[in-house]
């Protein structure tokens, strides 16, 4: 019986080591690209050109960066950016996590058609030119409140809210606080939301990605210079570099492909890395998050 023991537990090592080295191996082709990303940004480019960097910089080179700080209007960019997903985040949480309640509620009037309203906009697009008619109809082309107000509802999101409440707060819940007097709105705020930090969790960081990143509706529905996201202006400096780079010749266009690599490098640092250091506050929820809508045992 002993021995019989001692294999399983034997059997048992070994199948756990394997498991930990693909765990390992896995965890490293997520990270290496992104840490090659950044000893890049700061390497010189023919060093990267020539395979001589891989883990560290070989030579320290920030041309890149300062090249890149040197446009006046990157800390306003930088600065909308914030304020866009910031504001854009908050409203798309207010609107998405407040609807996804309300279409949980079995006694929600309608609830049937509601349902199909907001499906039907995840397969049929208006499509982009009514989209700019109705942004124009409503006086927001080229204002603030464009980047965070006509598309803050995600039909997604809002499902994913619904999903959440339907099978993480028990209805029993519901009926004790209605026999405590409890009303419908009092219900949701003192109730469900703090039991939905998962779902909160989840959504904000989904939407705060998307509204970091986005650049084409402000190349859309803005004209200001000092309306234009970070994303935006990045893509401007990169379009400019490559036509100077197509009209240069020679020693020349070395040195411009040298310098637009590393501003290539430095533009995806400088844009990412602060949504990157907002996962890790959110990643106990996130990994709850991530579990809606399974079976439970």
């Amino acid at each position: 019986m002993n021995g019989k023991k001692k294999q399983q537990f034997t059997q048992d090592t070994v199948v756990n080591i394997v498991f930990h080295i693909i765990a390992i191996l896995m965890i490293l082709m997520v990270i290496y690209p992104l840490w090659f990303v950044i000893i890049a940004s700061f390497s010189n480019p023919a060093d990267v050109a020539s395979g001589k960097v891989w883990l560290w910089p070989k030579t320290l080179d920030v041309r890149g960066y300062q090249k890149l700080f040197e446009q006046k209007q990157i800390w306003k960019s930088y600065l909308n950016t914030i304020i866009y997903t910031v504001v854009g985040t908050a409203i798309a949480l207010f609107v998405n996590i407040t609807a996804g309640y309300a279409m949980s509620r079995k006694d929600l009037p309608g609830r049937k058609w509601i349902n199909v309203f907001y499906v039907i906009p995840m397969f049929v697009s208006g499509g982009l030119i009514p989209t700019y008619l109705v942004v124009k109809q409503f006086g927001l082309l080229d204002n603030f409140l464009v980047m965070v107000l006509p598309f803050a509802v995600s039909t997604y999101n809002i499902i994913v809210a619904r999903t959440f409440f339907q099978s993480s707060l028990p209805e029993s819940l519901w009926e004790a606080a209605q026999i405590d007097g409890c009303s419908t709105i009092r219900y949701f705020v003192q109730f469900a939301v703090p039991l939905s930090k998962a779902v909160i969790a989840v959504v904000g960081l989904w939407t705060a990605v998307g509204l970091w990143n986005s650049w084409f509706n402000a190349l859309i529905y803005l004209q200001s210079e000092n309306l234009i996201p970070l994303q935006l202006l990045l893509r401007r400096i990169l379009i400019a570099n490559e036509s100077l780079l197509g009209a240069a010749t020679g020693t020349m266009a070395q040195e411009l492909r040298q310098l637009s690599d590393m501003m290539k490098y430095g533009s995806i640092v400088i844009s990412t890395l602060p949504i990157m250091m907002l996962y890790p506050f959110l990643q106990k929820y996130f990994n709850q998050g991530v579990m809606i809508g399974a079976v439970k045992g």
